[in-house]
């Protein structure tokens, strides 16, 4: 039950940062950071296992890895996008939050556009003529 650990590490933190918060708010964020980091190292096994699961199915239906490792790519920049994000939001920097947010979606879509091309190619040969 590792979502105990983690839930008991996040309340741990925030009753921490509740403390500490109007007497040193530097290290209240970097209670914040601190705890954010070590739930994301916590739970990056499980990516890994998902991420081996995911190249097993793909390669015993046949569809090429490139795709699946460009999925996968779009994902992590979703996830760490949004990590970082709240991170500096935590550090009350909201305008700069929202950048790397920005950032994250036009990466995101930079990845994305070869697929949608494929994609479309594969409606237009469906289509009939």
């Amino acid at each position: 039950m590792e979502i105990i650990q983690i839930v008991g590490l996040g309340l741990l933190a925030a009753i921490l940062i509740l403390v500490i918060k109007e007497q040193k708010p530097i290290f209240a964020f970097l209670i914040a950071a601190c705890t954010g980091i070590t739930i994301f190292l916590l739970i990056i096994g499980k990516i890994s296992s998902i991420i081996d699961v995911l190249e097993e199915l793909a390669q015993a239906s046949g569809v090429q890895l490139i795709y699946l490792k460009t999925i996968l790519k779009i994902i992590g920049i979703a996830y760490i996008a949004e990590f970082g994000a709240q991170i500096v939001r935590d550090a009350g920097q909201e305008s700069i939050a929202s950048k790397i947010e920005l950032a994250g979606k036009v990466l995101i879509m930079v990845l994305a556009i070869p697929i949608i091309g494929i994609i479309i190619e594969t409606i237009m040969k469906l289509l009939p003529v």
